[in-house]
C-alpha cells in the first residue's frame, strides 16, 4: 500500500506560517491587541498547532534567540576552570552566527508601531540576565571574584543583547551582527577575564 500524504500544512512550514502572521497582526494592530486566536486564524490553523510549536504570544518573537541562548549556556556550563575569555567570546559568537532576520528582529526595528516596547524591555532583561548569570557562574569557577564574575556576566551579556538591537533596528540586512557583537566584547575587553 502506498502511503498517501497527509492533508494540511507541512509541519516544518506551520511554524513559520505562524510567526509570519503573528508579525502581520502585531504591525496592523498591536501586539496588545491581537490574541492567539486572531494568530491561528490568520495562518489557517488550529489554536492546539499554534502550542505545539510556541508556549506562548511572546514565544512566537522569541524562540529563536532562546534556542541559541540554551545551546550557549549548555556550552559556557561545560567551559572547565581553565577556561579564558576567548573561549567564553568564541561562544557568544555563535549564538549570533547566521542569525537571520525573524520575529525578534522585525519586533526589535518595529517595537513602537507594534506596541512592544515594555515586552521587549523586559522580555531582554529576563534573557539578559539569564545569559549573565551563566556567565558569572563560569566565571567564579575560573577563580575569578564574585563581584567581578557578576560585572563580567551583565557586560558580556549586555554585549549580546545590545547587539541584536542594533542591528535589528539598523535593518538587518545592513550589516553583520558577529561584526557587530565582536566590537562590543572588544569594548567588555576593558575588564579582561583576568588580572
Amino acid at each position: 500500500m502506498i502511503n498517501e500524504p497527509r492533508a494540511g500544512r507541512p509541519r516544518a512550514s506551520s511554524r513559520e506560517t505562524l510567526a509570519e502572521a503573528a508579525c502581520e497582526l502585531f504591525l496592523e494592530q498591536g501586539y496588545g491587541s491581537t490574541s492567539v486566536a486572531d494568530i491561528t486564524q490568520r495562518a489557517g490553523v488550529s489554536r492546539s498547532s499554534f502550542f505545539n510549536y510556541f508556549a506562548s504570544k511572546s514565544d512566537v518573537l522569541w524562540s529563536g534567540l532562546d534556542a541559541r541562548i540554551e545551546q550557549a549556556l549548555t556550552a559556557i556550563s561545560n567551559l572547565g576552570s581553565d577556561a579564558g575569555g576567548a573561549e567564553l567570546r568564541a561562544i557568544l559568537v555563535r549564538v549570533m552566527t547566521d542569525f537571520a532576520p525573524d520575529p525578534l528582529a522585525l519586533a526589535l526595528r518595529n517595537a513602537t508601531v507594534m506596541g512592544l516596547e515594555e515586552e521587549l524591555v523586559r522580555d531582554t532583561g529576563l534573557r539578559q540576565a539569564r545569559l549573565a548569570a551563566g556567565i558569572a557562574e563560569a566565571a567564579c569557577r575560573a577563580d575569578i571574584g564574585a563581584i567581578r564574575a557578576d560585572i563580567l556576566g551583565a557586560a558580556y551579556a549586555a554585549a549580546l543583547m545590545s547587539s541584536l538591537r542594533v542591528w535589528a533596528e539598523r535593518g538587518a540586512g545592513s550589516g553583520s551582527l558577529e561584526a557587530l557583537l565582536n566590537e562590543a566584547m572588544s569594548d567588555v575587553h576593558e575588564l579582561p577575564w583576568r588580572i
